[in-house]
């Protein structure tokens, strides 16, 4: 029974009858629903394309509608999609004379009796007779003592209706057989042997057009299946033609979403992209607000959405787009999106526009972002400012870290351990690592604030580090031939120091074996005097500047340094080799970017000058010059090379024709800091924060003016965070530039470096492992040093000389109104640092090793000069402390 579809029935509304004898009796019938022929289904499947309302769903004002029968009798029709539901009560009341339609709930005393006991019911013929006598009901005045008692009627089978054309009305399709007159569907009243005149017997409702067109419906329908389609259509219009305004508005309603054609779901993708790609952005966000489908269509596009970068000029190309597709798709596999049975999510570039598009148009039409503002490393210069996944991390010559949040400005946490002011600082995911003048690098768990590792080995400042993550790179192999490969193959930290040398480490993953140098906890012992061959994760160390590394830029296998001794190095992190000496500045180096995708890397010297070197020979492609002074800062993005100096200017330059593009003039300091991405440049100088049009070089705004000094500036999608010295106080400004709307704006980090992609596996973990077996190896081959080499450390001579470093540093007395040398204000001169010694670890003696064999020295490369500048050939320069007898450890004087 549950496999046969509802039938269509009539629900007849409920009758009320009134009789009044001594008192009034109202009674309330109920009729069962009068079930309706069904629509036989099609005697041949039908295509859905050629009958496309076959199936579809009637709406519910025509799968449910009032019948009124003559009489005033009422009903309710129902089509069987509808089930079996209570009839609706009617908006109007039916009522007469002594009669009256009521709800249901309106008696208590109710009984439901079947159509044919209803209609033997009213067929009865009565003998009583009375002028106030309803219809089927008798009323008797006063008492009566004869009147024979009632007996319960005979309950009688339903009468079967007849569903055949018998009843149908003139059908205006001709029959082949016919149509006999209509006869009347109800059983006659039985006769009676009472012989006054009777009142005429009616049934519930009266048989009209209504009805029998309800019960003809499955006979008119077979009719119409079998005429054909140009006479179908002939029928169909000459109804039309009759038909009131509102049932064409009804047909309508139905006709319209049936017979549209959702024409993105049903061409290729390929012509759905260009149909698309005529359409502004604006256009396309209300186009994907249509349907589902279309906004899956839209939003999973990726041809759709790189052409409107392109087509918007905020396509950068040089392997951003790429990197930040890879970031998404990595962060959506960590959580496990999508989710299943959802809808699709929308393809990288999506949110790339979308996040490029807020960078350019928020940072300038929002002349009121949201501002918060507090105090922070009490009247200490803040050398260090990152934004790292939601969080301002600073960092302090006050040997302090901080942990800030950019919401409250809530110091979240303080990170203490360093005994020296703190001058280098990089983060990937939850962990941090910083060097500080106290020589150590530590390696900190962001989440809990916990110290896990302290690195030992430099014998000076720790002045610039930088992790190095795993990424693809082409790279030549030993055979000479290009492959890309992913290097490296576990994430690294570089350091640089100003005892002239580099280091490599291992970055420790969470979880890892805590590690912490020689004299790590003891302030008094020197942590120059650990001996690195303890350390695991140390890999490296890089020898051959002749004095401080000032600076230093990391990508894939390449390292790049910038130096005192004024060339520029250039070094593969996995081997140690120098590959490149590039000589050219006639004074320090203090700032280098790298390029990979160019394969270049560029210089800023204090002589005035940037250079633009080609990695793959080692020459100087273009020698930038403009400053007047010291460059002390530069910054690379995929479009724009920009230099800030001494000389108040910052530079823009097109990194691949070397070409200026603007000179941005408008401070009358030095430039301490800036940051910029491809439509602004933010500086920092002489009390004032200004935000610059990189595109045309004009000023934007005045972030920050009527202050002391800038000290740092970040700033990465909705967020900026300055720090500056305020009335002999240090604080952080931090800046929305978002609305409440823009949650999923995306920031791109400067130099297109994410946090998304896992950086270990089991792949990588095989071969660090089998790295180490080899390392182990060359340690059984190459030995230690003999005691001869002891002895010369011996006999070295300790120079004593103070340390000449940052005379001309953007921090100093130029601005800042005291003579201040902030980098070395813990060691009051280098006189005082424990000397260096030899490298007689397990790394450095490996790379030695490695250098002996090589058939030639590093390539000293350089522009195209008469005459190259040759490197000093001295073992000793006033930053490089004396080598010491590493046979024995001795206190650290501070």
């Amino acid at each position: 029974m549950s496999s046969n579809p509802p039938r269509p029935s009539l629900y007849l509304a409920p009758s009320v009858n009134t009789t009044t004898v001594v008192t009034t009796t109202t009674t309330t019938t109920t009729y069962a629903p009068i079930p309706l022929p069904q629509i036989p289904p099609p005697s041949s499947p039908k295509d859905p394309k050629l009958y496309p309302l076959l199936n579809a769903t009637l709406p519910k004002s025509l799968r449910e509608f009032p019948l009124v029968f003559p009489g005033g009798a009422r009903a309710t029709f129902r089509d069987g999609e509808s089930g079996e539901q209570e009839m609706q009560e009617e908006e109007s009341v039916v009522e007469g004379k002594g009669w009256k339609m009521i709800k249901r709930d309106e008696s208590e005393n109710r009984r439901e009796v079947g159509l044919a006991e209803a209609i033997e019911r009213y067929g009865r013929k009565r003998s009583y007779s009375n002028e106030n006598m309803m219809e089927g009901i008798e009323a008797i005045p006063g008492l009566v003592t004869n009147t024979p008692p009632r007996k319960k009627a005979k309950s009688y089978p339903p009468p079967p209706i007849n569903t055949m054309n018998t009843a149908a009305p003139p059908s205006p399709l001709p029959s082949p057989h016919g149509s006999p007159p209509p006869e009347s569907i109800w059983p006659s009243a039985p006769p009676s042997g009472h012989s006054s005149p009777q009142p005429q017997a009616q049934a519930p409702i009266q048989p009209d057009l209504s009805l029998t067109t309800l019960m003809a419906l499955p006979s008119l329908l077979s009719h119409f299946s079998s005429l054909p389609p140009p006479l179908q259509s002939h029928v169909l219009l000459t109804f039309l033609r009759h038909s009131p305004l509102s049932v064409l508005r009804t047909l309508h309603s139905v006709l319209t979403p049936t017979l549209a054609r959702d024409f993105l779901t049903l061409l290729p993708p390929e012509l759905v992209s260009l149909i698309l790609s005529f359409l502004p952005f604006p256009d396309l966000a209300r186009a994907s607000r249509v349907s589902k489908a279309w906004r899956a269509i839209i939003d999973s596009d990726p041809v759709l959405w790189r052409d409107l970068l392109k087509s918007t000029r905020i396509w950068f190309g040089h392997d951003s787009e790429t990197a930040f597709s890879d970031a998404i798709m990595a962060r959506r596999r960590r959580q496990g999106l999508p989710a299943p049975n959802s809808l699709p999510l929308p393809h990288p570039y999506k949110i790339l526009f979308k996040s490029r598009h807020l960078t350019r148009t928020r940072w300038v039409t929002n002349q009121d972002p949201k501002r918060l503002t507090f105090p922070a490393h009490g009247r200490s210069v803040v050398t260090c400012l990152i934004f790292s996944h939601g969080r301002i991390i600073s960092a302090s010559d006050d040997h302090s870290i901080h942990v800030y949040s950019p919401v409250t400005g809530t110091l979240i946490r303080s990170l203490d351990g360093h005994d020296g002011g703190v001058w280098a600082l990089a983060a990937t995911k939850n962990t941090l690592v910083s060097g500080s003048t106290d020589r150590t690098v530590r390696i900190w768990d962001l989440e809990t604030g916990r110290c896990t590792h302290v690195f030992g080995g430099h014998t000076s400042t720790v002045r610039c580090l930088a992790i190095v993550k795993p990424e693809w790179i082409d790279y030549e192999n030993e055979h000479g031939i290009i492959v890309r490969e992913k290097w490296p193959k576990r994430p690294l930290i570089v350091t640089g120091s100003r005892d002239h040398s580099l280091r490599v480490w291992t970055l420790p993953r969470p979880g890892d074996e805590e590690y912490r140098c020689y004299g790590a906890d003891d302030t008094e012992i020197d942590p120059s005097e650990e001996d690195v061959e303890d350390n695991p994760y140390h890999k490296l160390h890089l020898e051959g500047h002749d004095h401080a590394v000032r600076a230093l830029a990391a990508r894939g296998r390449t390292l790049v340094s910038g130096s005192y001794d004024c060339t520029v190095r250039i070094w593969d992190i996995i081997t140690g080799d120098c590959k490149w000496v590039l000589v050219g500045h006639t004074q320090k180096v203090y700032s280098v970017v790298l390029d990979i995708n160019r394969n270049l890397a560029c210089s800023g010297s204090m002589d005035g000058t940037v250079r633009v070197w080609n990695l793959s020979t080692g020459q100087c492609q273009h020698v930038l010059a403009g400053h007047t002074s010291l460059v002390g800062l530069l910054g690379l993005s995929p479009s724009y090379l920009v230099s800030a100096a001494a000389d108040s200017t910052l530079r823009v330059w097109d990194p691949d024709t070397g070409e200026l593009r603007h000179t941005l003039a408008a401070h009358s300091g030095a430039i301490t800091c800036f940051q910029h991405d491809e439509f602004k440049v933010l500086s920092g100088s002489d009390g004032t924060l200004k935000m610059w049009d990189i595109r045309d070089g004009t000023q934007v705004r005045d972030l920050l003016t009527g202050i002391v000094g800038v000290w740092q500036v970040v700033f990465e999608g909705r967020w900026c965070v300055a720090a500056s010295n305020r009335m002999d106080s240090t604080v952080l400004d931090v800046w929305d530039f978002g609305n409440d709307e823009d949650e999923d704006w995306e920031g791109e980090p400067p130099g297109g470096l994410y946090d998304e992609e896992s950086d270990y596996d089991d792949e990588e973990d095989d071969l660090d492992r089998a790295q180490a077996e080899v390392d182990a190896m060359d340690q059984d081959l190459e030995g230690v040093p003999s005691d001869a080499e002891f002895a010369d450390a011996d006999q070295d001579q300790d120079l004593g000389a103070s340390d000449d470093d940052d005379p001309v540093d953007l921090r100093s007395a130029d601005w800042r109104g005291a003579p201040y040398d902030a980098e070395t204000s813990t060691l009051a001169s280098t006189s005082r640092e424990p000397s260096a010694p030899h490298s007689r670890h397990r790394s450095s003696a490996r790379t030695k090793s490695h250098r002996e064999s090589q058939p030639a020295p590093p390539s000293i490369a350089g522009p195209s000069e008469p005459q190259l500048r040759m490197l000093p050939a001295v073992d000793e320069t006033p930053t490089r402390p004396r080598t010491r007898n590493v046979g024995h450890r001795r206190r650290w004087q501070p």
